[in-house]
């Protein structure tokens, strides 16, 4: 069997580290998302928000550890590795604030390319914010406008998951695999 690295895409707030979490439970290796780590370790030194304050940093700091997560995955025994967020995801933040970034964000997007990639849908029912997200749900959905035009734009097919329950969520996951 060939190795699938699977990204779970989509906004804040829509089930993706829910679904990480199912699927680690279920013996799937799975690589949670590392923004909160990176925006965490930053209030630890006083910034309160990274990406508000330096975006581009912030941005470098996870492309910098999405691509690691990417040659993990290739090194990892299992056939099938869930990654919560990708590359291709810091793109679709930086165009949303409007910032420019250096060509090797492209050439990441280029040059890393996962197998399947399931993208959640914003979900205002199961939306929550807290310390780590700044977006409301509005903004939420303008972020989201971004991850699918971006995705596409290299070359994804975007597979939605249904609203559903979390069990449902994880068989039609599985079913598309």
């Amino acid at each position: 069997m060939q190795k699938e690295i699977i990204v779970l895409l989509g906004v804040t707030g829509t089930g993706k580290s829910t679904l990480i979490n199912e699927l680690v439970a279920r013996g799937f290796c799975c690589y949670p998302e590392i923004s909160r780590q990176v925006t965490m370790k930053a209030q630890e030194q006083g910034i309160e928000q990274l990406f508000l304050e330096q975006p581009l940093l912030f941005s470098e700091m996870l492309l910098e550890g999405r691509i690691d997560q990417y040659k993990n995955a290739l090194e990892e025994p299992d056939n099938v590795v869930f990654i919560d967020r990708g590359i291709p995801d810091v793109v679709a933040y930086m165009d949303y604030i409007g910032d420019e970034y250096p060509e090797s964000f492209v050439k990441a997007c280029e040059d890393y390319k996962y197998s399947k990639t399931f993208i959640l849908p914003p979900w205002e029912e199961i939306y929550q914010s807290d310390s780590e997200r700044y977006e409301n749900f509005d903004q939420a959905v303008k972020i989201q406008e971004h991850l699918v035009e971006t995705y596409k734009k290299y070359g994804y097919e975007l597979i939605e998951v249904p609203k559903d329950t979390v069990e449902n969520r994880i068989l039609y996951i599985l079913d598309k695999i």
